[in-house]
């Protein structure tokens, strides 16, 4: 088997960031992607955007952003392995990955593991009908193919990503027919207004609200506060209807895109067995790591938002922060870089305390218990909300248990569209917090391996 000095899963901005440092030390870094190219998903499609000028108009300062931060990655010298899909990460740091159609295992001393983020799913009724689709998608479409929609969609849900895309869409030529915002808000906000003094947030500010202007500008209706969900259609999407103001309200149109804010990749964390703490404020379940970003398991680091939701300027710090980790236990130095260390740290705790602000402004949604029982919550195996509520009433103690009784989170998605809402609809069941509920058990592979890649698997 052959061994390298680091391996990075993931190349957004955490897992290039600490590509980089390493890298530009003279380390020999190998980073796994899953993408066609750099710049995880926020960055998704970057060097491409940046440079042409149409693009950068519609997608705004983040393009050039990103696309500095590739271009450091490609010139620091690690080695870039795009379209390659991790499957298993063991306690021995041995990682399997599919390659070029082909499964091979690679050790290393260190894995950081990069995985960012993903939508939280919170389904309503007719969200599996064709028409639908998170906004997290509709933006992948406009970044990674300048793709557009014919026809102006609804975006339903709430978090800052709604008003970025809607934002976008008006760039492109195509306003949202409506935004319907789940989130109440400012007023839960006011304990941390003071934020709003520090450097960073103030820029967050002008912009949130310069793009809020933009939309008044672009007349695009504006409902806040909605509740009570449902998209409307038979055989495809043809409307949402929902309540706002005191009395219900319907939109039509042929394409709707939903999102309620995102959530820590949990999957390869979970993979190795690492305790994982619930944020209830965040509503989310992050792996339990040290300020270092290191795990109880040695050699084992995470970094950036598949610890905790902070973005991607945070999540830079967070992987130079595993990035000099790496290089302590490389060395066997445990006060190697001191000094940048507590300057990444620093920096890394201002984006924390801003990303609490953006918590407090859109806070998770208390959807679950409205849920109807038609629902379907695990589409893969076509669960429903009732039937999930039936089984916790028969004695389901658990996720874990859940499958046996319905096989909710046995499907091809392994659990991530329905891992968040099985534990939360069991722990509403139960009277009990998400945290004591847990998740889903996971176990590799990560990724779908077909029985040829197996049998073709050699180690690099």
């Amino acid at each position: 088997m052959r061994k390298v000095d680091v391996i990075v899963i993931g190349a957004g901005p955490a897992g290039m960031a600490a590509a980089t440092h390493l890298a530009e030390r003279g380390r020999d870094v190998v980073v796994v992607d899953d993408q066609r190219t750099p710049g995880g998903q926020i960055y998704r499609g970057a060097e491409r955007n940046a440079a042409s000028p149409a693009r950068a108009r519609i997608l705004g300062a983040d393009a050039a952003r990103g696309a500095a931060l590739i271009a450091a990655f490609r010139a620091s010298g690690a080695r870039y392995w795009p379209e390659s899909r991790v499957w298993r990460v063991t306690a021995e740091r041995e990682v399997s990955l599919t390659r070029n159609g082909r499964s091979e295992t690679l050790g290393t001393p260190v894995v950081i593991a990069a995985t960012g983020a993903m939508e939280r799913p919170v389904p309503v009724p007719g969200w599996t009908l064709p028409g639908v689709m998170t906004a997290g998608a509709l933006q992948t479409l406009l970044k990674g193919d300048g793709l557009v929609p014919a026809e102006p969609p609804v975006l339903v849900g709430s978090g800052p990503l709604l008003l970025l895309l809607a934002n976008q869409l008006i760039a492109a030529g195509v306003a949202p027919a409506a935004i319907v915002e789940t989130s109440v808000r400012p007023w839960a906000a006011r304990g941390e207004l003071s934020l709003v003094l520090e450097p960073v947030a103030r820029r967050d500010l002008w912009r949130g609200l310069a793009m809020l202007a933009k939309l008044r500008r672009a007349r695009v209706p504006h409902y806040r506060n909605a509740t009570e969900i449902r998209i409307e259609g038979s055989r495809r999407a043809e409307a949402v209807s929902f309540v706002a103001g005191g009395r219900r309200q319907r939109i039509a149109a042929s394409l709707f895109a939903l999102h309620e804010g995102v959530i820590p990749a949990q999957q390869l964390s979970r993979s190795l067995g690492i305790a994982h703490d619930f944020d209830e404020r965040h509503h989310a379940f992050g792996p339990r790591v040290d300020g270092r970003g290191e795990s109880p398991i040695p050699g084992i680091l995470f970094a950036g938002d598949c610890v905790r939701i902070a973005g991607a300027a945070a999540a830079e710090h967070a992987g130079r922060i595993a990035a000099i980790s790496a290089l302590r236990m490389l060395t066997a130095d445990p006060a190697l870089d001191a000094a940048a260390l507590a300057d990444e740290q620093r920096q890394l705790q201002a984006h924390a305390r801003i990303q609490s602000l953006v918590d407090a402004v859109y806070p998770p949604p208390a959807m679950l218990a409205a849920t109807p029982d038609e629902t379907v919550i695990c589409r893969c195996e076509n669960v429903t909300a009732g039937e999930l509520r039936a089984a916790v009433a028969a004695g389901c103690a658990g996720p874990n248990q859940a499958k046996s009784f319905l096989r909710v989170g046995m499907g091809p998605c392994q659990g991530r569209l329905c891992g968040p809402t099985v534990a939360g609809l069991i722990a509403e069941m139960q009277h009990r917090s998400v945290g004591d509920v847990g998740y889903f058990r996971i176990r590799a592979p990560l990724q779908p391996v077909t029985v040829g890649e197996l049998a073709d698997m050699q180690d690099a």
